[in-house]
């Protein structure tokens, strides 16, 4: 059995080493830089992520916009002219003045 105990040791000892050298690059000499470098990773991904809803809500619009077409408008704006008082009172009809 000593040689499966050497083994052991031997992926032990590999595993240890492999984690110290792990966290010397993750949290090395240069710690605060490294940390600033992720933050504005993080930043920037977050502005793509940010970037692509936003285009895809106007394209949505878009899109929803062209397939309901032009028969209900958005703000509210009417296509007919008001009439005028005028307008409703016959010709020749006495006017109630």
């Amino acid at each position: 059995m000593p040689a499966q105990d050497y083994d052991s040791q031997l992926l032990e000892s590999v595993s240890v080493r492999r984690r110290r050298l792990r966290d010397a690059v993750l949290f090395g000499g240069q710690r605060q830089r490294r940390t600033v470098d992720e933050r504005l990773g993080k930043v920037f991904a977050g502005v793509v992520i940010a970037a692509v809803l936003c285009a895809g809500c106007v394209g949505w619009s878009f899109v929803s916009h062209r397939v309901l077409g032009k028969a209900s408008s958005p703000y509210g704006t009417s296509t007919t002219a008001p009439s005028s008082p005028s307008a409703e009172t016959p010709i020749g009809a006495p006017s109630a003045r």
